[in-house]
């Protein structure tokens, strides 16, 4: 590990611009040091002790159920699943509950996940067409603290990176329990002074569940290359289509009353079918003097969700379920130019300036039904939604010495909603604009050792359909509009320490406010206007490289969320997330022996206001051992919930009613983890 006096001032400065990192080393090195290391030391490479990078080798030991896990990556974060396996992921980050992404901005090879005004909740990121044997690394940052960062990003946002070529291809086949099988084949070839890189993943699962999840998908890309990553071009075509059936939480009282098993449903129906399309293309060039990127995308992205949580509470003939699709083509365009302005005669001084642009546009299709066993019984509301957005951002990055670095921004965004409703109540335009500046200080006046100093402001944007609202369109009664674009502040100090040998800590404590917490309620249609919240939270990460074959980790965080409005006593947040922790170990280069474990705590959460009622702790352990068969085959066992906990996955409390009750009941509703389970895979290189 390099210390401060072997690095020069220009790499120094170079390291300061962390978020251009890709595009500053040939694409070949880069990949082999991510492919053969792990999870690096950031001294010297970030702005903040809540930033990082994780790369291939590390990304590769972690056992993962479904793909959206692999945000889990990133310290404190909570990948979870409250539904069918097709169905995105909840997350749950610094004292959020994010529900399905908001204020985690989420992009996939310079791609957006997160989509906006969607039929079932704003900021959808859905993360199963990823393929886990092409990504590269994980770029994480948390807190609204870069003027490269705008929507969703308040809480933090992630990066996933595809490769431009493998080191060799690669064959994949896996088989589990509960029907679970996987296929994967991935090579990069040489192509008329390019690369073109394909990937093809084949899976089928049906899950412990009662009535099985028939999950079923196909996922494909392909890729064609030019140059390295700092001076080239790329060209990306990617396609995945899946369907499910769904086992959503049950309430508990089925459960004690013995009505339903862990595993059972109350709507076998439920389910749904998603489909997402892309193209997308890169070019960068770097000169002594400049960097420049250039990046655009076309996503098509389809959306068919059939959903039923109260079950006979407001219609006890038909039932509660409802359907939401969705129906969007999204295009964008990001471009940014870095000049390198200033190196002082002696070397000890450097300072970048970047400018750059975000442009994106969804054209939206989307609407909310009543269904019985997926018919359609009747409209709730139906919507088609164009809504554009703007950004420039400027940004500087200065080393003033071999000890201090700043970075300084700021950001202009401007946002236009045009909702055109079944309703002429609920039909309209709206626009918004928000200036979002940001700091960052980080000073290290010791070789081993860095203090990080961040405050800034970011923000989300609200669904389109509550800017223009003009009535309840399940109720009929009239409601107040919502804004476009709400307001985030974050305050946080850090230090990030390589003093012990072979060791890497981290140590972060924060403070976000959020001028409101707006909803969208998608069984209702419309979009609920909450208090000012603020958090407080603390956060440990810690890596040790015991020695040249043992790797220990430990991540752990709190966060303190309440509400800066309504009654006293009554101030907690639903679902905000409280305590999380990792810990885990890899066995690597043991001769053809490998292997990894992972403990991961999920703490208690307030389920209403005024914390009478909480959800349990879940914890679940999770490992591999896999063995290589000479130079290019392996065999690799897996293992989910080795302790065979009956933990619950997510917890909600609402009221609810069944099919044989007289009135509502409000109850605890749970989706349960799945009980242990196995897959065996084998791998193949050439």
């Amino acid at each position: 590990m390099p210390l401060r006096s072997t690095r020069t001032p220009i790499a120094c400065a170079v390291c300061a611009l962390f978020v251009h990192l890709p595009a500053l080393a040939d694409d070949f090195v880069l990949q082999r040091v991510l492919v053969e290391g792990s999870r690096s030391s950031q001294i010297g490479m970030t702005d903040s002790a809540s930033s990082g990078s994780v790369g291939s080798k590390d990304l590769a030991n972690r056992t993962v159920y479904r793909p959206g896990e692999l945000l889990e990556a990133t310290p404190g974060l909570i990948a979870s699943q409250h539904s069918g396996e097709g169905k995105a992921n909840q997350f749950y980050l610094r004292g959020f509950n994010l529900d399905h992404g908001t204020d985690l901005a989420t992009w996939v090879d310079g791609m957006p996940v997160n989509q906006r005004s969607h039929a079932h909740g704003q900021g959808w990121t859905d993360l199963n067409f990823l393929i886990p044997e092409i990504v590269t690394r994980l770029d994480y940052r948390k807190g609204p603290y870069s003027a490269t960062d705008g929507d969703f990003s308040s809480a933090g946002k992630a990066s996933l990176a595809y490769a431009n070529r493998l080191v060799a291809p690669l064959a994949t086949v896996t088989l589990g329990q509960d029907r679970y099988a996987r296929s994967v084949l991935a090579g990069s070839p040489e192509l008329a002074g390019g690369h073109l890189l394909y990937a093809l993943e084949l899976m089928k699962n049906d899950g412990p569940w009662t009535r099985p999840d028939g999950y079923r998908k196909i996922n494909a890309v392909l890729r064609y290359s030019r140059g390295y990553a700092n001076n080239g071009w790329t060209v990306t075509a990617m396609h995945f289509r899946g369907h499910w059936n769904a086992t959503d939480q049950i309430p508990l009282r089925a459960l004690a009353s013995g009505q339903l098993g862990r595993f059972d449903a109350l709507d076998t129906s439920d389910g749904g079918q998603a489909e997402r399309s892309s193209v997308s293309g890169s070019w960068r060039r770097t000169t002594q003097d400049t960097a420049s990127s250039l990046s655009a995308y076309l996503i098509r992205n389809q959306l068919d969700l059939y959903s039923n949580f109260t079950y006979f509470l407001n219609d006890p003939v038909n039932g509660d379920q409802f359907a939401q699709p969705d129906r969007r083509v999204t295009a964008g365009v990001d471009g940014s130019h870095t000049w390198h302005a200033y190196k002082s005669a002696d070397g000890a001084m450097a300072s970048d300036m970047t400018v750059g642009f975000q442009l994106q546009n969804d054209n939206i299709f989307n609407g909310l039904y009543d269904t019985r066993a997926r018919r359609r019984l009747a409209t709730t509301r139906e919507d088609h939604i164009v809504e554009g957005s703007a950004a420039v951002y400027l940004e500087n990055a200065t080393m003033w010495s071999p000890a201090l670095r700043t970075v300084v921004g700021v950001r202009a965004n401007g946002y236009r909603f045009d909702v055109d409703s079944d309703r002429a109540e609920n039909t309209g335009r709206a626009r918004d604009s928000l200036l979002t500046p940001s700091l960052s200080v980080a000073y290290g006046p010791w070789q081993h050792t860095e203090l990080y100093f961040n405050v800034g402001h970011g923000f989300h944007s609200n669904d389109a359909r509550g800017t223009v609202a003009g009535i309840d369109p399940k109720s009929g009664d009239a409601v107040e509009r919502t804004p476009g674009l709400v307001r985030s502040r974050g305050l946080e100090l850090g230090l990030r320490t390589v003093a012990i040998p072979k060791t890497e800590t981290t140590v972060s404590v924060y403070r976000l406010d959020f001028d409101s917490e707006l909803t969208y309620i998608g069984d209702a249609g419309n979009t609920e206007a909450g208090d000012p919240s603020r958090r407080y939270g603390v956060e440990l990460s810690n890596s040790v490289r015991a020695n040249k074959w043992l790797t220990l980790n430990f991540d752990a965080a709190y966060a303190r969320a309440r509400s800066r409005g309504g009654e006293a006593g009554g101030q907690r947040i639903p679902g905000a997330v409280e305590g999380v922790a990792q810990a885990g170990l890899t066995v690597e280069r043991m001769g053809p022996w490998s292997g990894a474990l992972r403990l991961r705590y999920f703490g208690p959460r307030p389920l209403i206001e005024d914390n009478s009622v909480r959800s349990r702790a879940s914890l679940t352990l999770n490992g591999r051992i896999g063995y290589r068969i000479g130079k290019d085959m392996r065999i690799e066992l897996e293992g989910f919930n080795l302790a065979n906990r009956r933990d619950s996955a997510i917890d909600y409390h609402y009221a609810s009613r069944l099919a044989n009750e007289a009135q509502a009941v409000e109850d605890i509703h749970f989706h349960p983890i799945e009980p242990r389970s196995f897959r065996l895979s084998f791998s193949k290189n050439w």
